[in-house]
């Protein structure tokens, strides 16, 4: 059999290989690139939805099944990992973020539901997969990302431009690296709009795979603003298993839906604590609301995190748990609620690629 009869028979074989995530064949979303043949082994590029799959291992193992001993000569496969998390079409009315190709909300209904400190661990997270990734505090009356990251410098400009500060890889702007840390912020809606507008469109974000935004808890003008400026990929919904956090929820999901942003997923935070000393589990604030709240919405579930002193001491002293330990059990947690958020973000892009061009979402009038 000549080259050229191999390499179609090649073609023919990964046809039959789906994304484990999208169920369509890889070769026809075009996510298998550059193939070609070396002796006995076969090399191509994967290129993924995400640079956070969960799913590479099994990925190799359907290519490897599909191909070696199935096609005449070939013996193994070898793969060069690749992404492109910008499958989103533009939304009228709406500004891309220059070089920034996913931003996601994190949001809440309600304080003290510890909706920062998943926002700091998710976007931690997301970077060790080998991701871009940047965190915008939205958070202007409380923003608490430069204690939880141990930030005390001030952001630097460059031709009018604010360059955002780095901690370990992850760029980094707040409004409270800005302002002094005993001034209260005291802005009725078009200060925050301006102020927010200024933090997506005027910092030199750079390339960035992920744009994870912590918002201020409710259904104000921030959350507003946000979503009647940038086409947001979607938002993540933080709550606590008890009645009262999720009945603020639902109020929250409301709106995404009714501005047409795309609800990826609720997120169950302080989900039992887990004694330190004997292992025993307490449902302190109950448990499995945040599931059955997501099974009711019809909306995903990205996972339960449990309420730990290892997590909140981390944030304390401006070293977030998933990075000064990425190996403890807690922080291998949040990765997996990561790897469930990339996953939702990848089907959520490819099902907008694949609509029609939408609408800007209805104006409500902010301020």
């Amino acid at each position: 059999m000549d080259e050229r009869t191999r390499l179609a028979a090649l073609e023919d074989a990964l046809a039959k290989v789906q994304d484990p995530e999208l169920h369509r064949p890889m070769m026809q979303l075009g996510m298998l690139k550059n193939l070609r043949l070396e002796g006995s082994t076969v090399k191509l590029r994967v290129v993924l939805t995400t640079p956070a799959c969960p799913l590479k291992d099994r990925i190799e193992g359907e290519i490897a099944k599909a191909v070696v001993g199935k096609v005449d000569g070939v013996e193994r496969v070898e793969l060069e990992w690749d992404s492109d998390v910008s499958r989103t079409k533009g939304v009228t009315g709406r500004q891309d973020i220059p070089g920034v190709r996913n931003t996601v909300a994190v949001s809440a209904g309600k304080g003290g539901v510890g909706k920062t400190t998943v926002a700091v661990n998710l976007a931690f997270a997301l970077l060790r997969t080998g991701a871009r990734v940047g965190l915008l505090d939205a958070d202007i009356y409380g923003p608490n990302v430069p204690i939880m990251l141990g930030l005390d410098e001030r952001p630097s400009s460059r031709d009018g431009r604010m360059i955002p500060l780095r901690k370990s890889g992850l760029e980094v702007v707040s409004i409270g690296s800005i302002i002094d840390p005993d001034k209260p912020v005291i802005w009725r809606g078009p200060m925050l709009a301006g102020a927010l507008r200024q933090f997506l469109f005027e910092v030199e974000w750079g390339e960035l795979d992920y744009l994870v935004c912590d918002l201020p808890p409710g259904t104000g003008d921030v959350q507003l603003t946000l979503a009647q400026s940038i086409p947001l990929t979607g938002a993540v919904i933080v709550t606590t298993p008890q009645d009262v956090s999720l009945a603020d929820v639902g109020r929250g999901i409301a709106m995404f839906q009714q501005l047409r942003v795309p609800v990826l997923g609720v997120i169950e935070n302080m989900s039992g604590f887990v004694c330190p000393h004997c292992g025993e589990t307490t449902d302190v604030f109950s448990r499995g609301g945040g599931r059955e709240l997501a099974e009711a919405r019809g909306l995903p579930f990205l996972g339960e995190i449990p309420l730990d002193p290892v997590v909140r001491i981390g944030g304390g002293i401006g070293q977030p748990l998933v990075l000064a330990q990425p190996q403890t059990p807690q922080a291998r947690i949040f990765e997996t609620v990561a790897a469930a958020l990339a996953g939702q973000i990848s089907q959520v892009n490819f099902q907008t690629a694949s609509a029609p061009e939408m609408p800007s979402g209805p104006r409500v009038p902010v301020g």
